[in-house]
């Protein structure tokens, strides 16, 4: 019996600890939704504010202003510069410009043609005026507007005359409904408002309708001021009725809770003011403490879980320890059962490891096999190509031996002109076979490197070169539609390079036989993609179009290939994360080869 009463008391005790703490967390999180968010929206206001603060100061710049004060009964003078605010109210997206003389009067305004106009009116009252005339600076003034009734933030600067001085004051409002509009709650079930006070502590910017123009500093006794009166004409300025409640446990300091009753009820929030840039306006961001008691309750259901938990747990050591007796050889006989099985399972473990060792080395010599296999494949082509390059290299050879015997003989004759001719001539020949070897050569050297950003261009430019060497007159009826801008892709220029010569060097023996040979290379930008077609109008190929993937696949004779140069293509492609595919042309007879890269971007 005296264990169940302990049991019970602790019990009490935990559920009242996790009330308190459940309070604690819940205040602490729900402050920290409402400083973020006062924090994003104070952020908001003062981009809002400085996006407009320069505005009526380089406004006041303008000469026809000046002259305008100047010359107030010039009815031309005052009709461009009611045009000109117009122009200005258009430009800068604001809702009004009007120019005010040293008494306050409105000389021009961009609404002269309205019937609200504000021409004529007299604004010495609102301090955007005589604060810009008295500081000679810019000033920030929010307040409704006397003649539209609409919100709007006024920004003002006087206007000098040629001595320096003052002779009147440039005025831009701007609506406010934008920065309203942008609240968004942080989550709906948080059931967050917010509202937006002036000095006096009353709301011209709120997330619910009914609190706006109120008083909120809990005082009912304190009626508003004149100055709010002038600033909010024709609203009743009412207070909230609200009752602070004090700092709970676990926020900051800069927290409250409060209670507003509305609607014949009342709802309880914890209330955040965070003070807004420039202007004396404090931002009150209020999160209901619904999900607090919703915290309190989680925390209470954990703390019943654990002591359930717990209490289970003690009743099942006590049973345990009375039968600890009685399980002690089958325990003894599960820890055998269990070392026998940890061994199976250590010497399992040392055969995996052993596999993955083997499978790694097998894939490291398959990838160096892979690569000795582009290497052979490489030179293979390279010794298809040697006749060519052969009859390539000989006409130079032979001009330039001709160039050389008729230069000894002009030396004999004292012709150096003619000398210095043949010279020239021989040094374009030499020049001419040394790209010609220099292709040749970096096509046979090894790839190295990752893959990076290249330009398909330049590897389609150096296959066309490697394959201008062969000896066969289908090489001349090769077009290249070559793009204007750099074609910018994943890869590399020599394993690219490999991949066109392999197409090419097909297509031309494809068309060899046809009366009209005709070979084609194209590239296309497709979503996120090159893509180079090859194309030629030869017989085609067969209908397992697939098949001429495969290794030692070819339709071809002996001396014209071992069927490998496809295949190695295609795990060129894939290792670059592109794709190599083949099929018959569907418009006209032939194939078509598309060999698609990833598209990049130029480096900045």
């Amino acid at each position: 019996m005296s264990y169940r009463i302990g049991a019970f008391i602790v019990f009490v005790f935990t559920l009242i600890a996790a009330w308190m703490l459940g309070g604690w967390v819940g205040y602490r999180q729900v402050e920290q939704d409402s400083l973020e968010e006062s924090f994003r929206y104070r952020q908001l206001v003062g981009n809002e504010l400085n996006r407009y603060l320069p505005i009526p100061e380089l406004m006041a710049e303008h000469p026809l202003l000046e002259k305008a004060l100047s010359s107030p009964g010039n009815p031309a003078i005052i009709h461009q510069a009611n045009e000109e605010m117009q122009r200005m109210a258009t430009i800068v997206g604001s809702s009004d410009v009007y120019l005010m003389d040293t008494t306050g009067l409105t000389i021009a305004a961009n609404n002269y043609q309205q019937t609200g106009s504000f021409v004529g009116r007299n604004f010495s009252f609102r301090p955007y005026f005589y604060e810009a005339l008295d500081t000679g600076e810019s000033a920030i003034y929010f307040a409704l507007g006397s003649t539209s009734g609409v919100r709007g933030l006024y920004y003002s600067h006087p206007v000098r005359g040629a001595n320096g001085q003052p002779v009147g004051v440039v005025a831009v409002k701007v609506l406010v409904h934008e920065l309203e509009s942008q609240w968004h709650r942080p989550a709906s079930a948080r059931e967050a408002e917010m509202v937006v006070l002036d000095e006096a502590g009353v709301s011209f910017l709120a997330s619910k309708p009914e609190w706006l123009y109120r008083d909120f500093t809990g005082n009912a006794a304190d009626a508003p001021g004149e100055a709010s009166r002038q600033r909010y004409p024709g609203r009743d300025l009412k207070p909230v009725s609200l009752k602070y409640l004090g700092k709970p446990s676990g926020p900051s300091g800069s927290s409250e809770t409060l209670r507003i009753r509305e609607n014949g009820g009342g709802r309880e929030y914890l209330s955040v003011r965070t003070p807004l840039p420039r202007l004396d306006w404090a931002l009150q961001v209020m999160m209901s403490t619904r999900p607090v008691v919703w915290t309190r309750l989680g925390f209470v259901m954990g703390d019943i879980a654990i002591f359930f938990g717990g209490l289970l747990a003690w009743l099942y050591l006590r049973e345990r320890y009375r039968r600890e007796a009685e399980l002690a050889l089958r325990g003894e006989q599960l820890e055998l059962s269990v070392a026998d099985r940890t061994a199976d399972l250590e010497r399992s473990n040392l055969k995996l490891l052993d596999e993955i060792r083997e499978r790694e080395r097998t894939q490291g010599e398959l990838r160096e096999a892979q690569q000795e296999l582009i290497q052979a494949a490489k030179l293979a082509v390279l010794g298809q190509m040697s006749a060519g390059l052969n009859h390539e290299m000989s006409q130079p050879l032979t001009a330039i031996q001709t160039y050389a015997r008729n230069s000894r003989r002009f030396l004999e004759k004292g012709a150096g002109d003619m000398v210095d001719a043949n010279l020239s001539e021989i040094v374009l020949l030499c020049d001419k076979m040394s790209e010609l070897t220099r292709q040749f050569k970096v096509f046979a050297r090894k790839s190295e490197g990752p893959p990076t950003i290249v330009d398909f261009r330049l590897s389609v430019d150096a296959s066309l070169k490697i394959i201008a060497a062969q000896k066969s007159s289908v090489v001349n009826d090769i077009r290249w539609n070559r793009p204007e801008q750099p074609v910018l892709c994943h890869g590399d220029l020599i394993r690219i390079e490999q991949v066109m010569v392999n197409l090419l060097a097909n297509a031309i023996q494809a068309v060899e036989d046809q009366k009209n040979p005709l070979i084609c290379i194209e590239v296309e930008k497709q979503e996120g993609t090159w893509c180079c077609f090859v194309r030629d109008n030869g017989p085609g190929l067969p209908a397992n179009t697939e098949q001429i993937f495969e290794p030692f696949f070819t339709t071809k004779s002996v001396k014209q290939g071992l069927g490998l140069g496809l295949s190695i293509s295609r795990q060129i492609a894939d290792a670059l994360g592109g794709r190599l595919t083949g099929r018959n042309r569907s418009e006209a007879p032939g194939a078509e080869f598309e060999f698609t890269l990833i598209k990049r971007e130029a480096p900045e």
